[in-house]
């Protein structure tokens, strides 16, 4: 698996720390102190999450010097979705004009880590032959259903969308997925979650109050849950892994919070090969990996040849971890 071709999106819409202490009537400051690194995020207007994905994915197939044409699988790993059904998938492909192409369009979710996921199943499409082309997007509007009285997540949360345009390596290439694992611990089922949305909580429910639609954390017991299988994952990834990065280059990690990635170097891992997006995107849900991704390669962090890590958590728990030769 090659990724030839990266994109993004970017609502203009700017919450300063400032904003959202104001909002959920927290003492001026408190944000920066208590989430260390977040220094704002951003907010939708008037964007939609298909539209946001169909935006990135353009960039990205331009990137790539392609036509959306070229284009013969959509896999949405966006951790929020627009509707209920169906799925965003069909959405993205509508939004970037394709809808009348017959292209296929899925979603795979797994909150946070469903790009990364959706990244894996990807690499499999492509060693099968089944397909060449694949658009993988991460579109994410965490701010429509966070709570202002939940100030541990009410001030993490921000909007944003990308993705990445992957083939099959060539003859000779060195690009690949050298390693993937992925690990739920359902006993963690209940610390993310928004209760509300289903069947067991329909919206249309006397029962169900306005507060079940909306986000819920215990990032304390998620944090230590993290902590306990995040290591033994890394060491079945690589040996070795939980404590040196040997050669890789880049750790493009789920922007959690600032104490998860605080906690990063800790493990001995050299501090400048952890790339940081939190301070002005914060916790971008499933965008998180692409859009930090994003970066890594636009600022030239990483080259041809190089390794890169891939890792995070999501509801569930899961967590997950990839290694990929750019």
């Amino acid at each position: 698996m090659k990724i030839v071709g990266v994109g993004h999106y970017i609502p203009d819409r700017v919450m300063t720390n400032a904003q959202i202490e104001r909002i959920a009537g927290l003492p001026s400051g408190s944000v920066e102190r208590t989430h260390a690194g977040v220094k704002e995020r951003r907010w939708v207007t008037h964007e939609t999450g298909s539209y946001m994905n169909a935006m990135a994915c353009r960039e990205a197939v331009a990137d790539a010097g392609l036509e959306l044409s070229d284009i013969d699988l959509i896999i949405n790993g966006s951790g929020t979705q627009e509707q209920a059904i169906p799925d965003g998938g069909p959405l993205i492909q509508r939004q970037l004009g394709l809808g009348d192409t017959g292209v296929a369009a899925v979603s795979i979710h797994s909150t946070c880590l469903s790009f990364l996921v959706g990244l894996n199943v990807a690499a499999n499409f492509l060693g099968s032959g089944q397909y060449r082309k694949i658009l993988v997007t991460a579109g994410d509007i965490g701010s429509a259903a966070i709570n202002p009285k939940d100030a541990e997540s009410f001030v993490l949360f921000g909007d944003v969308a990308a993705a990445v345009v992957v083939t099959r390596a060539e003859e000779g290439e060195a690009s690949g997925v050298t390693g993937y694992v992925f690990r739920t611990f359902g006993e963690g089922a209940y610390l993310t979650q928004v209760p509300g949305g289903g069947t067991r909580r329909h919206p249309n429910f006397p029962e169900t109050t306005p507060e079940d639609n909306l986000f819920q954390m215990d990032g304390k017991r998620v944090y230590m849950m993290a902590l306990e299988h995040g290591p033994p994952i890394l060491e079945e990834l690589r040996p070795g892994l939980s404590r040196d990065l040997g050669d890789i280059k880049a750790v493009v990690s789920h922007q959690a919070s600032g104490l998860a990635l605080d906690a990063l170097p800790k493990l001995g891992w050299p501090a400048d090969r952890i790339v940081r997006t939190i301070h002005k995107y914060g916790n971008c849900i499933g965008a998180s990996i692409p859009i930090t991704l994003y970066e890594t390669i636009k600022e030239g962090r990483i080259e041809r040849g190089d390794e890169v890590l891939f890792l995070g958590t999501g509801a569930g728990l899961s967590i997950g971890a990839m290694i990929i030769t750019y």
